[in-house]
């Protein structure tokens, strides 16, 4: 989507890990969860692009070398929903731009990246700056939204099968009542869940990207699907985690409540759960020929 030129002040940059992007999508005055849903605003005035508005959850916002901000806002309030907007590459230090605050997600603040609020006061900039065509924004956000996701569900993976690790040093090293914790109170059958959620959101997780990789139609599904029973999965596995570290499990002495504040913001981040169930509950409907609304 981008030019050569945005290419060599941004993407190489970020490819070389010299720079970090801050993605500027979700705003506080307005439900989110509709992807098109914002008041933010990025009007073509001339030969230059103006941006006004506040988002945030900016993930990235936070970071030492973070270079670029990638906002989206309304460039054509007239036109229909999924043409409105436009992405625009602004520089962080650009006139106009302030970091208000920096959003701590259930007290972390996950440093040094982190989520913070940002304001755009009459952030001006050349019509240059404009990523791909003035209201082409949804598609490509959507483009990138896709295969985000599945980034997303393989970290859950990961933090899942830490948090399991730990349950069962903890759970062999611990004993109470003349025995180890892990032969008690039903834990050994929890050790046994925890593999099966995990396993079976890993292949989920496989075919997702799979299908994305060979560009079927039903790789929409899949990635509903997946963003839906990752984080779940991951909740339940710390959580279970949690409990057999006891209140060492709820401090800072372990890394699992930290990891369950990640996990439950996934629930959220990149569309909530009930907005990829109401996509899957769309595409096995349309099956029946049911329309958009659960009618014939």
């Amino acid at each position: 989507f981008s030019t050569p030129e945005q290419k060599d002040a941004y993407l190489h940059p970020l490819l070389e890990g010299t720079m970090r992007s801050a993605f500027c999508m979700t705003e506080p005055d307005v439900a989110s969860s509709d992807a098109t849903n914002m008041e933010a605003t990025a009007l073509i005035e001339g030969d230059e692009i103006v941006v006004n508005g506040r988002k945030w959850w900016s993930t990235g916002i936070g970071h030492p070398n973070c270079g670029v901000l990638v906002f989206m806002g309304v460039t054509f309030p007239d036109a229909d929903r999924h043409h409105r907007h436009s992405i625009v590459a602004i520089p962080k230090d650009a006139p106009g731009v302030e970091v208000e605050r920096m959003l701590p997600t259930m007290g972390y603040f996950d440093e040094p990246g982190g989520h913070g609020e940002v304001s755009f006061t009459d952030v001006r900039l050349p019509l240059s700056a404009v990523v791909g065509q003035p209201g082409e924004a949804f598609s490509i956000a959507q483009a990138r939204l896709g295969p985000g996701r599945v980034h997303h569900c393989m970290r859950l993976i990961g933090l899942a099968e830490m948090a399991l690790d730990l349950a069962i040093r903890r759970g062999m090293d611990r004993v109470a009542f003349g025995k180890p914790i892990i032969n008690l109170g039903g834990n050994r059958e929890r050790i046994a869940d925890a593999r099966i959620a995990i396993d079976q959101t890993r292949l989920l997780v496989l075919q997702a990207a799979w299908l994305l990789d060979e560009r079927r139609p039903e790789a929409l599904a899949a990635v509903s699907a997946i963003k839906v029973a990752a984080p779940r999965m991951a909740c339940g596995v710390i959580d279970m985690a949690i409990q057999l570290h006891g209140g060492g499990g709820m401090s800072n002495d372990f890394p699992l409540a930290a990891a369950y504040a990640g996990a439950r913001s996934l629930r959220l981040a990149d569309g909530p759960d009930e907005v990829h169930q109401g996509v899957l509950a769309r595409l096995e409907l349309a099956k029946y020929g049911a329309g958009k609304w659960g009618g014939k």
